[in-house]
């Protein structure tokens, strides 16, 4: 018999970065990079917002398959992972299946460290109703405990 205990260490596969973003300050654009350096206590290099040594939200990331269940709730094709102000996007793997969890993407080990909830600014980016699209599916922040640097295509996996 399988306990509630036992399903939260099982995962169906490993996942895989898609995408990574940096936004240079406020407002701005994001900037779709192939790559980006991940340090301990303060997120990714050229990123505004990269946290303290303390910060719980020095790295955001989503699921590519949520981007997807947004796009639907606003009626739309698609929604890019930039409008979501996210650093990184994973897929084949649930970010909240990461929760209280220490993770591996590429040579970078990250920890979980919240959820990242939508903010008003979602329905300036997304339009009417993008603060409800983005309702649990903003995905999570992390700590990065092993810097290193980060790819598109790196595996994604549960420490």
């Amino acid at each position: 018999m399988l306990f509630v205990a036992d399903l939260l260490k099982t995962y169906a596969a490993e996942g895989r970065l898609e995408w990574i973003g940096l936004r240079p300050g406020p407002g701005l654009p994001m900037q779709a990079v192939d790559e980006a350096e991940a340090r301990p206590g303060s997120g990714l290099l050229g990123d505004r917002f990269r946290g303290g040594p303390d910060s719980t939200r020095q790295v955001t990331l989503l699921a590519a398959e949520h981007l997807a269940a947004i796009a639907g709730f606003l009626g739309r094709p698609a929604v890019g992972p930039e409008l979501l102000r996210r650093n990184l996007v994973v897929s084949g793997l649930n970010p909240y299946a990461l929760k209280g969890r220490q993770f591996r993407i590429g040579s970078v080990v990250l920890e979980h460290s919240g959820e990242c909830a939508p903010c008003r600014k979602m329905e300036t980016w997304l339009g009417p109703g993008g603060f409800q699209a983005v309702r649990g599916h903003g995905g999570l922040t992390a700590r990065v405990l092993e810097g290193g640097t980060l790819r598109t295509g790196d595996c994604v996996f549960v420490l």
